[in-house]
C-alpha cells in the first residue's frame, strides 16, 4: 500500500526533529555528564558490544525494545554494562494519536525498568508535537522525566527559516509533497537556526531533565541492610491452617534452613532499592557494582 503524501511528510519531519532535538541538543549535554564518570553513553551507531546500531534491551518478559539513549554503568564500547537510564523520543502532529503514544511508549520502557528495578533506573521521553495534558501527566504519574515542545513551537521554530508547516488533515496531497521536499533540502545553516530557537523553547525543560538524571544517577548510598532468612517453610491451602501453625510456632528458639538474603539500599536523595538473592556470591557481585556510583 502506498505511503499518504501526509504520513511521508510526517516521517521526515519527525526524524528532523529527532536530530535536532535528541542529538543536538540532548545528546551533548548527556556526554557532558556521562564523560568523566564511570558511565556509558548508548545510541544508535556502531557498537562491538552488540549487533547492528540499534539501542536494543529486553524486558523482564523477554520482549526486546529498541531505545534512542541508554546509560550504563561500567560499559565500554567491547563490553555491555549495568542499565541506568532509558531515554525514548516520539513526534505526533495530532492529539487524537498522543495517548496510544504515550502508550507504546509506556509498555516499552516500563517493562525494562521492573527487569533492572534493583538498579532504580532513571526513565524518560522527549516528546514533540501534539499531546494532550492528560497523555503528559500519566507519563509523569508513572515516573517519567519528560521535554516536551508544542506543536505550536515547532510551527513557530520552522517560520523562522521562513518554512510554514502547520498543515493539517485538510492540506492537499501535492502542498505535503513539495514541503516533503523542501525538508530534504534544508541546509546546515537552515538546521542550526532550527536547533537554536528549539534550543530556546526546551532550555527549562532540559535543565530541569538533567538535573532529575543527575539526582537519580549521582545519588549516594546512605545505608545497606542484609538480612539472612533462616526458616522452615511451610504451605497451606486455608487460613485457619496457617493461623493454627502460627500458634505453635516457637519465635525465641527460631530453627530451620537457610532460604534467602534481602537487602535494602538507602540513598541519600530518598531512592531505595530491595532485592532478594539465594547466593552471597551474587549478592557480593551486586554490591561491588554499587560501588562505582
Amino acid at each position: 500500500m502506498a505511503q499518504s503524501p501526509s504520513h511521508k511528510f510526517g516521517q521526515i519531519l519527525g526524524k528532523l526533529l529527532e536530530d535536532i532535538v535528541l542529538y543536538d541538543i540532548l545528546k551533548p549535554q548527556l556526554e557532558r555528564f556521562t564523560a568523566p564518570k564511570n558511565y556509558y553513553l548508548d545510541y544508535q551507531k556502531s557498537r562491538l558490544a552488540r549487533k547492528g546500531k540499534k539501542v536494543t534491551w529486553e524486558d523482564k518478559d523477554g520482549n526486546k525494545h529498541d531505545l534512542d539513549f541508554v546509560i550504563e554503568l561500567g560499559g565500554t564500547e567491547e563490553k555491555l554494562g549495568l542499565p541506568l537510564a532509558f531515554i525514548e523520543s516520539a513526534w505526533r502532529r495530532y492529539t487524537k494519536h498522543s495517548k496510544n503514544k504515550v502508550q507504546e511508549i509506556q509498555g516499552a520502557i516500563l517493562p525494562i525498568v521492573q527487569r533492572y528495578s534493583q538498579l532504580n533506573p532513571f526513565y524518560g521521553v522527549v516528546l514533540a508535537g501534539d499531546f494532550t495534558k492528560p497523555a503528559l501527566e500519566q507519563l509523569k504519574n508513572h515516573g517519567f522525566a519528560v521535554i516536551y515542545i508544542p506543536y505550536i513551537d515547532v510551527v513557530n521554530a520552522f517560520k523562522i527559516i521562513n518554512f510554514d508547516i502547520a498543515f493539517d488533515e485538510t492540506t492537499p496531497d501535492y502542498l505535503y509533497e513539495n514541503a516533503s521536499e523542501q525538508l530534504r533540502l534544508i541546509t546546515d545553516s537552515e538546521k542550526q537556526r532550527l536547533r537554536q530557537a528549539l534550543m530556546q523553547v526546551a532550555k527549562k525543560q532540559v535543565e530541569e531533565f538533567m538535573t532529575k538524571l543527575q539526582n537519580c544517577l549521582e545519588r549516594h548510598i546512605t545505608q545497606i541492610m542484609i538480612m539472612p532468612l533462616f526458616g522452615n517453610r511451610y504451605d497451606f491451602t486455608r487460613p485457619q491452617e496457617a493461623i493454627a501453625t502460627l500458634d505453635n510456632l516457637d519465635l525465641e528458639n527460631p530453627r530451620g534452613d537457610f532460604q534467602r538474603i534481602e537487602v535494602v539500599i538507602d540513598y541519600n536523595n530518598g531512592d531505595s532499592i530491595r532485592a532478594t538473592f539465594q547466593n552471597k556470591l551474587f549478592l557480593a557481585d551486586f554490591l561491588k557494582t554499587l560501588g562505582n556510583e
